[in-house]
């Protein structure tokens, strides 16, 4: 999970592995990503070498 903010939630809404959190105001809260290890798998061959080594290495 990335939290943004400390505001209340008000809704959420899901797009695939992706669950955004939003307030009254909608201002993005709070982001999970279901299932993370893959997500990150698989978005990260987007990047280029350098950027990939960096992210998977931390």
């Amino acid at each position: 999970m990335i939290e943004f903010n400390n505001k209340p939630i008000d809704y959420a809404e899901q797009s695939k592995d992706v669950i955004a959190h939003f307030s009254p105001k909608n201002e993005l809260v709070l982001l999970e990503i279901l299932d993370a290890s893959k997500f990150l798998k698989e978005t990260s061959q987007a990047f280029p070498p350098n950027i990939r080594q960096q992210v998977l290495a931390s």
